[in-house]
């Protein structure tokens, strides 16, 4: 029989941190058609939060071609160049803010992407606000059932057009199932860079941490953490746990771990957090999991999202060997996939790709639901950060606009960006706990 050939798709993704990257990059190879080779562009939109080399490194998802953007000049990139798919990995604001530069740089092209936007994990907050900031792509990606049912009620609540809605699942689950315990049997902490936000709370989740270290000596003891000091991840993070832990003295089998969270998880027998996606991803496996109550079950934290999961517990429990046994109907709503249904998640995504690249006549204009005339107040401000004005267009004296930024502007660029960050990561941190005392 002849061989079909493969078809290569091109797809782009523009991200705005680490994180983002992980989630975009690796939803463009979930939902590529599944007969197709794709070549992956990566765009990473310049701001406090651009990952580093060792960030994108232990992401360890790797991309054709990876270049770092302003917004006006990644909107110059796609008047340019022809993309079956465009992921939009970006916070809500910056996909709204892409959403309309697009619409301008394609008016009058029938020929455009597929435009793709989503959420990283958890949707605990800003739900209306984010969600209709990104109204307007043509797949907006719900991670579970439960997200399927809420993004459509709101598109439909305010009259907006819920059919970009597609159920998915989380793109980074994955990994071999848990199948018992390990020697040395394994606590992992999952740290968030902005959950909990005050040192008081921090500072006791270390020495509850280091606590159980110390009354469980044959156990190791694990503090996984997302980013080095000085490093910016999609949050920002003041109170690095590795400086708070150089006051302490904690016991042989205590450890700080980087690295990616796939890895750490082979060999976790229990997994602790406050609201971390990496719940999610140690559920998938079916590794028994925690998510601490003892800061209270708070939305501010996050971890009210896992009310009716069986998973909430405190340190004094887990102090006393308690393993807690997730509820089976919650995890089938979360997108987790725990039941094997993990590779059959991202079909509707395909579908509906394959049937809009397939549309006579080609693509429709994208119609945000935010428009100057339904949001005169909101959207010009979001526009604004992005150098845009209300139709979408630069505004004058917009970065790099007009051409290519030539040797020079490349050097001044990375001092100011040097600088910037320096000032963001490092001196505004200490201004704001100075105008606390």
């Amino acid at each position: 029989m002849p061989v079909t050939p493969t078809k290569t798709r091109r797809v782009a993704v523009l991200a705005d941190s680490d994180t983002r990257w992980k989630w975009g990059a690796l939803t463009a190879n979930r939902i590529a058609p599944e007969d197709s080779d794709i070549r992956l562009d990566g765009y990473l939109l310049r701001g406090r939060a651009t990952p580093t080399a060792r960030q994108l490194q232990e992401v360890g998802v790797h991309a054709d071609s990876l270049s770092e953007v302003t917004a006006v000049e990644f909107l110059r990139t796609m008047a340019q160049e022809s993309y079956d798919v465009l992921v939009l990995a970006l916070v809500g604001g910056g996909v709204q803010a892409m959403l309309h530069g697009l619409k301008r740089v394609w008016e009058g092209k029938a020929e455009r992407p597929v435009v793709v936007t989503g959420y990283v994990g958890v949707v605990y907050e800003k739900l209306a606000d984010g969600l209709l900031l990104r109204h307007g792509a043509d797949l907006v990606l719900a991670n579970s059932r439960q997200d399927a049912e809420r993004f459509r009620a709101v598109y439909e609540g305010v009259g907006a057009d819920a059919s970009s809605v597609t159920e998915v699942a989380l793109p980074f689950l994955g990994g071999e199932p848990y199948t018992g315990e390990h020697d040395p049997y394994t606590v992992v902490f999952a740290a968030q860079p902005s959950v909990p936000d005050n040192r008081k709370d921090r500072t006791y989740l270390l020495n509850r941490l280091i606590q159980h270290a110390r009354k469980h000596p044959e156990r190791e003891v694990l503090l996984k953490l997302r980013s080095k000091p000085g490093e910016h991840t999609t949050h920002i993070e003041e109170l690095p746990y590795q400086k708070l832990v150089q006051r302490l003295e904690p016991p042989a089998n205590f450890k700080l771990v980087y690295g990616n969270m796939g890895e750490v998880l082979d060999r976790t027998d229990l997994m602790v957090t406050i609201s971390s996606t990496a719940a999610l991803e140690s559920l998938h496996r079916r590794i028994p999991t925690v998510v601490l109550s003892d800061l209270g079950v708070r939305e501010v934290l996050g971890n009210h999202h896992f009310v009716g999961s069986g998973c909430l517990a405190s340190w004094d429990q887990l102090d006393e060997g308690h393993r807690p046994t997730a509820d089976e109907e919650w995890v089938s709503r979360q997108g987790v996939c725990a039941d094997g249904s993990y590779a059959t998640a991202f079909d509707p995504a395909r579908e509906r790709i394959a049937k809009l690249l397939g549309r006579p006549g080609g693509m429709p204009a994208l119609t945000p639901y935010y428009t100057p005339a339904t949001a005169p107040g909101y959207l010009p401000g979001i526009l604004a950060r992005h150098h845009l004005g209300p139709d979408g267009s630069p505004l004058p004296g917009a970065p790099a606009h007009d051409k290519e930024p030539g040797p020079v502007r490349q050097i001044v660029r990375r001092a100011a960006r040097g600088a910037y960050r320096h000032g963001v990561q490092r001196v505004a941190p200490v201004i704001r706990r100075m105008g606390e005392l």
